[in-house]
Formats: C-alpha cells, sequence, structure tokens
C-alpha cells in the first residue's frame, strides 16, 4: 500500500505540518526538577520527523505535579528549559504542541512540591497505588474537595501556562481532559459528584472543560488549542457511564463552537481497555467540525487507510515512537519496527530514552 496521504502536508489552522504523523504525548518521567533537560532536546529532536510533536504531560500547576519526575510549565525556569526543546524541534521542520496535565487526584503528596495541595473534583480516591520515588508504591489518599476558588484558581494556571507555552516557543497546548486527570475528572460521574456548577448533570460536568478551553483561546488564540479526550477510557479509575457519547458529542460541539483546532480521541482498547464505538468517534468529528487525530494501536497501513477514508484528518502513534526515532522514515520506505523495551518507560536517565537505534 502506497502511503501517499499520511506523508502529505496538512494545514492545522495557521500551521502546516509537513505530514500527517503525530508523535502522540507520552510520560517518560525523565524530567529532574520537574524540568526538561538535554536529554528531552535529544529526544524529541531524534524524532522531529513527525509532522507535529506532542509532548508528555507537563502541568500547568505545583498542584498537577502527580507523578515522579514529570515536567511543568508554570515558571521561568521551565520556560527556558522548554525552549531548548522547541527550538531544536523547530530546526528539524517540525511542529510542537505542549500537552497540559494536571494530574488532579492521580497523585501522592510524597510526589508533590512543598505547598501543593492535592486536589480533585470530589473527595474521591482512585483505586490501587501510586509509585513515589521516596517510598516506593503507595496507596492513593482522598483528595482535597476543590472549593469554588481552588477551581478559578486551576483554570487560571491553564491560561497562565498555555501564555508561558507560547513564550518558550511551542506551536499551541494540548489541554489534557483524557485518561483519568483533572478535565477528564470533571467529566466523570464517577469521579465528580459535585451539586455546584461544576457537577451534577452532563452539562455542568463539561462546564470545566469547556470554561478552560474558551479562557485559553481568549489567551492564546484558537489556532494554538487542541484537546485530547477519552470517552470510554479506563484508566485511573474513570468508569464508562451511561449517556457518555451524548455528553461527549455535546462537549465536542462546544469546543467547535469555541474554535480550538482539533481534538485528539485515545482509543486504548489494543491495550485492553473498552473499545471507543467507531460511531461515538464520527458523531464527535462530526459535532466539533474541525481536525480529528485519531490513535490506538495504529500501522502505517492501516492509518493510511483510514485518512483516505475521510475517518480522521492525522494520526498519533505513541510506543512506535519510543522505539523508532525514526518512525517516519522507517513506515516511508517499509522498514521493520523496533519493539520498545517496556522495563525503561519511566527510568530516569538515557538507557531506553535516546539510545534507541535508527534503522
Amino acid at each position: 500500500m502506497s502511503h501517499n496521504t499520511l506523508f502529505s502536508e496538512y494545514k492545522l489552522g495557521s500551521t502546516t505540518l509537513k505530514n500527517r504523523v503525530v508523535m502522540a504525548p507520552m510520560t517518560r518521567s525523565r524530567a529532574i526538577d520537574n524540568k526538561p533537560n538535554e536529554l528531552h532536546v535529544e529526544h524529541y529532536t531524534q524524532r522531529a520527523g513527525a509532522g507535529l510533536i506532542i509532548t508528555e504531560g507537563t502541568s500547568p500547576s505545583p498542584n498537577g505535579l502527580g507523578y515522579p519526575r514529570i515536567p511543568g510549565l508554570f515558571n521561568h525556569e521551565q520556560v527556558a528549559a522548554w525552549k531548548k526543546v522547541t527550538e531544536a524541534v523547530h530546526a528539524k521542520g517540525a511542529r510542537i504542541f505542549v500537552q497540559l496535565m494536571h494530574t488532579g487526584r492521580v497523585s501522592h503528596p510524597a510526589n508533590l512540591p512543598d505547598g501543593a495541595k492535592h486536589i480533585g473534583p470530589s473527595a474521591i480516591a482512585v483505586d490501587g497505588e501510586m509509585y513515589t520515588d521516596s517510598a516506593g508504591p503507595q496507596p492513593f489518599p482522598v483528595p482535597q474537595e476543590m472549593t469554588a476558588d481552588d477551581i478559578e484558581t486551576a483554570i487560571n494556571e491553564y491560561v497562565t501556562s498555555s501564555k508561558l507555552a507560547i513564550e518558550a516557543g511551542f506551536d499551541g497546548v494540548e489541554l489534557h481532559a483524557a485518561n483519568g486527570y483533572l478535565m477528564e475528572q470533571f467529566l466523570s460521574p464517577s469521579a465528580n459528584q459535585r451539586n455546584d456548577a461544576f457537577g451534577g448533570t452532563p452539562d455542568k460536568r463539561n462546564h470545566f472543560v469547556i470554561e478552560t478551553a474558551k479562557r485559553v483561546v481568549a489567551a492564546i488564540g484558537k489556532d494554538h488549542v487542541g484537546i485530547r479526550l477519552s470517552p470510554y477510557g479506563a484508566f485511573n479509575s474513570i468508569v464508562p457511564f451511561e449517556g457518555i457519547t451524548e455528553q461527549y458529542v455535546a462537549l465536542s460541539k462546544a469546543l467547535g463552537e469555541i474554535g480550538l483546532t482539533y481534538i485528539h480521541i485515545v482509543d486504548h482498547s489494543s491495550m485492553g481497555t473498552p473499545e471507543v464505538p467507531w460511531e461515538t468517534k464520527r458523531a464527535m468529528r462530526d459535532a466539533f467540525g474541525g481536525t480529528l487525530i485519531l490513535s490506538g494501536g495504529y500501522d502505517a497501513d492501516r492509518a493510511e487507510a483510514d485518512l483516505v477514508e475521510g475517518k480522521g484528518h492525522l494520526v498519533a502513534f505513541g510506543r512506535p515512537f519510543i522505539s523508532n526515532p525514526d518512525l517516519v522514515d522507517r513506515m516511508k520506505h517499509g522498514k521493520e519496527l523496533a519493539a520498545p523495551e517496556f522495563n525503561t518507560f519511566y527510568t530516569p536517565g538515557p538507557a531506553g530514552y535516546t539510545d534507541y537505534p535508527t534503522a
């Protein structure tokens, strides 16, 4: 199969992508003191064959640094560190969005900086354990239920972080409203049992995401804002619920009216989670009206077929990019892909991060 569509240029808002291959956001836990370093510069530059790179989840707030060694983007030191990444990636002709990920209740005080709060929409803990560098795996504690002030603060943190992203040279931001993190916690009745403007009905559960998206667009412009959603996701104790498709279609329509540049749908069924029905994806795409990024266990042939069929506009690849820095080149020339080493996904240092060879 020729992959002409996958390797063709694409206009994403005001940005031209050299191909339709997206490097998916992947937490890799290499950021010492919550700042990217030379390893990040090398890692992302190696993978700049992608038309669009979406960075690992990066917290807009000290409260959102729930995992060990994840980066932040809320102070000027972090801006300076990220600038090295964006400049190197741009020099290779790729575009790069930073994924803003506030972990919310998916956190542990041992991972948070001094003075940060472990918060969520409701005082409901995630099941299971969270890894901490200081004490190994620990049970998830119950988060503090966010007050109206906490919510306003969090929205403002996304706005400030988005402005800092532009200052750091990013082409835009991806609001992470998937995988059980803060934004999806608001969307889901299993995590959000509020009875105020931010919970109690599907529209009220959508309110936090819509309000944040509106204000971020007002701050940096609609061409520079995308969002990641995971309807039917099952990460971090999020449970599929009655009326999920309707709620996500209403959300997609509202985001289309705000003018976001893309929706990026997570489908981790290739990794054993429930499949996102094609009907749901199609209804979200049509309600949104903008660019749809498909993801989930894709290879080049399936990506090409879905693009040709018009199912979406861009295709994100995750794990293949871990072990194949030259993924685009390998797919273009039908070369075999290397398999990733699972045991180095989240370990500090270059092993399993910057030392995978090109073909």
